[in-house]
């Protein structure tokens, strides 16, 4: 035991990236709404399906295998663009797989919002729906699927700077970059990013477009935030909160990535017996 600790403080000490640090299999996710708040979070509980967690903090929380889609309300004078999936740039669109379409058909309707347009493109049978924000999800039928399959998430990332973007996710981030796929669906090629079940895909979308800078993010678990917020100095990536203990027990740093989209680093803290 006491080897396996030294190898991973090893490895730690050299690490380029914040990668080394991460304590979770997977990601989680947050999105600010401005809309119906009850609406918003039925439409992810009752009408998607998704596991209910228990709110933490005026946080609701729903579950995509060990991801977490966390949502918060907006500042009372936020100022997001919505509207289109090209419309922005940073997170727009979030795609989930599930097992029975007839099923996310039905509750679509019955909660009042259209049946999703599920279609076939390049032998993937998806819909494109807006939540009651106006944000997009991509739902991927898969019907018969291994298990781990709806233990999946994809957070998609319109980027200005393709090339910035990869190069943070990769060279800082520290994620698998994976080979660029066709999205016969969006019209691009999508870059992906991996960190256990959950994905990060960039796409190229140049501008100008207007930016959501704190609308919506990624959190990622860590060990040690300290290390990450060290390597984080040097290359002046910006600071959306500084590193402090944010909460009781908990230990943070919120980053920016090139398009504004939150990167938020948390360590929880070992309480002292």
């Amino acid at each position: 035991m006491r080897m396996v600790a030294l190898a991973f403080a090893l490895a730690a000490a050299s690490a380029q990236t914040a990668a080394p640090y991460m304590a979770q299999d997977s990601l989680n996710v947050f999105r600010r709404f401005d809309a119906d708040g009850a609406r918003t979070l039925a439409f992810y509980g009752e009408v998607l399906g998704l596991g209910v967690l228990n709110a933490i903090g005026g946080v609701s929380r729903f579950e995509v295998g060990t991801s977490q889609l966390k949502f918060t309300r907006a500042s009372a004078n936020p100022h997001y663009t919505r509207g289109a999936i090209d419309a922005a740039v940073g997170v727009r669109l979030w795609t989930i797989w599930v097992s029975d379409e007839a099923a996310v058909a039905t509750r679509f309707v019955e909660h009042g919002y259209a049946a999703p347009p599920f279609k076939t493109n390049g032998g993937v049978r998806s819909a494109l729906v807006t939540d009651p924000d106006g944000e997009w999800v991509q739902l991927v039928a898969a019907p018969g699927a291994p298990p781990e399959t709806y233990r999946r998430l994809d957070v998609g990332i319109a980027a200005a700077d393709l090339e910035k973007s990869r190069d943070f996710y990769r060279g800082f981030v520290g994620l698998e970059e994976l080979a660029p796929v066709e999205d016969p669906v969006l019209g691009v090629t999508r870059y992906p990013f991996r960190h256990g079940t959950t994905t990060v895909s960039l796409w190229a979308a140049p501008g100008p477009r207007p930016a959501n800078p704190s609308m919506a993010g990624i959190q990622y678990v860590v060990n040690d935030v300290d290390a990450v917020n060290a390597l984080a100095e040097p290359r002046h990536i910006p600071v959306e909160q500084p590193l402090r203990e944010s909460l009781p027990g908990l230990r943070t740093v919120w980053l920016r990535d090139p398009d504004g989209v939150t990167n938020y680093f948390a360590q929880i803290l070992r309480r002292s017996r």
